[in-house]
Formats: C-alpha cells, structure tokens, sequence
C-alpha cells in the first residue's frame, strides 16, 4: 500500500470531495453501514461526471440520486430500491432509457471482488454462479476447470479497485484513525481503493488506536486520505446505533422522484440550498 497519505481534514464537504474528479470509480456502502447522503449532496452539487459507481453490494436513496442528478455512467451493485417505499424511481427511468451501463452482480461477488483488491490479487474464485443467467450478462466473469479438481468448474472474478472509498462512520480522531464499529466492509473498502474519503459525525478526544475496546473497530489514519465533520451526515437515511432513518423524508422523496420535474423540485429544496447542520 505505497503511496497513501496521511489524513487530512477537510473544512467542509464540499472540500472534501472535490478531490474526487469526473470519471472515477467510486465505491459506496450499503444504508445500513454508513452512506454518506452529505457528501453525496456535495458531489451533486458539484455537478460531478460519468462515475463508475460500486454499490457494495446495494443502494438505496444515494444510488438514485446520482443517477437522477445524471453524475452516474456505470453502476455495479446487486440492487437498487428504496425497500418499504418503492422501487427506486431515477434508477429504473435510467435502466428503461438506456441511460448508464448497469454491471449486474451479486452480493457475494461484489465482496469477492473488492476482497481480491484488498489482497492485491488479480481475480477471486466464487462459487453459486454457474446456471444462473448474470454469467450471460457479465463477460468479464469467466469459468474455469478447477485446476485441482475433475469436473469442477468455477468462476473467477475479477477485482475491483476503486479510485475512491466513500463513507460516513460515527466518529474520527485528530490523527485520521476512523471508528467504524462492526460495519467491517468499510475497512475492505478502505483497503482495496486508492484513497478514501470519510465523513463522521464528530471527532474523538484522543487516539482511537489506544483504546482496547475501540481499536478492533477502527480505521487506521494510514488508510484515510480525507475526513470531514458532518453531523447527521447519513440522514435522511440511518446511521445504525446512532439514529433512525426518517421514513417521512423517505416517502416524501419516493414521490417526487417518480417523476423527473419532482426529482428537480427535490433537488432544488434539499440539495442545492445546503442544509442547516
């Protein structure tokens, strides 16, 4: 892992993710393991560009608006839904029109793949694909005969290795080190991309390193390029132990979204005109 910096703070979102250009591969959590909605306010802003988009391994309400926002040219991920609220309105108008390239997957494969980026191998073995119709989609899947085995076929996957890992987590220390608690792909995600960019929701007074009880669960600053405060950075989606999702908000966007004027009305309300911390 040559070539890390070391973690700096950024003063804002906004300067946190100007760093991340047009045409990068990106990859994000799933709602429950820390999405990072003011960030991904701040790149809409930006008007940021034909991203290649890892959902590891879903999305939900970030996915959409991106793709909405038009900031999105690939998406790879394994769903996209606004779960109890619908299906996800900006993404299924983009799959209908044709409008970005969707690199089906699933769950386990994308793991697979961002893993064999962390171990700095080119490809990982996966089994549960084979006579299934994504290997008809996906030709940068290839099967093999397992070399050790007598008529054992399997797949093998390619890595991923993103430009940037994007995230929201609950709290960093002054020297970079990043608590992330059980959501453990988020230190997967930080290994296998070529930087990463977190935002919390607060710092911590001392070195997380130090603490016994939050170390297992933390980070390293080694492995964080950006950190920025951003208090309620997750909403309206929820930052487990810390806050609920807001279902109100939620449903209120399934709404506008169904349609691309309400989308813009969204944007216009929510994320254009930056939100009071």
């Amino acid at each position: 892992m040559t070539g890390r910096a070391m973690s700096q703070f950024a003063p804002n979102i906004d300067e946190a993710v100007a760093a991340i250009p047009d045409g990068a591969m990106v990859i994000v959590p799933r709602e429950s393991s820390g999405v990072p909605m003011e960030a991904t306010r701040a790149l809409i802003r930006r008007s940021v560009k034909r991203l290649h988009l890892v959902a590891l391994p879903t999305s939900t309400l970030q996915g959409d608006m991106l793709i909405g926002a038009g900031c999105v040219e690939t998406l790879e991920t394994s769903a996209v839904s606004l779960g109890e609220f619908g299906p996800a309105p900006r993404f299924t108008a983009a799959i209908l029109g044709k409008t970005i390239q969707m690199k089906d997957a699933t769950c386990p494969a994308l793991y697979a793949q961002v893993q064999a980026a962390e171990k700095g191998v080119p490809f990982m073995p996966l089994r549960g694909l084979i006579g299934s119709d994504i290997l008809t989609h996906r030709p940068d899947w290839r099967v093999i005969d397992n070399p050790f085995g007598n008529d054992d076929p399997i797949v093998l996957l390619p890595a991923i290795k993103p430009d940037v890992a994007l995230f929201h987590a609950a709290m960093a220390d002054r020297a970079g080190n990043v608590f992330i608690g059980r959501d453990r792909e988020l230190l997967t995600m930080a290994h296998a991309s070529a930087r990463t960019i977190a935002t919390v929701e607060k710092l911590y007074d001392g070195n997380l390193m130090d603490d016994p009880a939050l170390s297992a669960g933390t980070v390293p600053g080694f492995y964080i390029e950006t950190v920025a405060v951003a208090p309620r950075g997750a909403w309206p989606l929820q930052l487990l132990d810390h806050y609920p999702a807001d279902g109100a908000h939620l449903a209120d966007y399934a709404k506008a979204a169904a349609t691309a004027e309400g989308f813009a009305r969204y944007l216009d309300q929510y994320v254009h005109v930056k939100r009071a911390a």
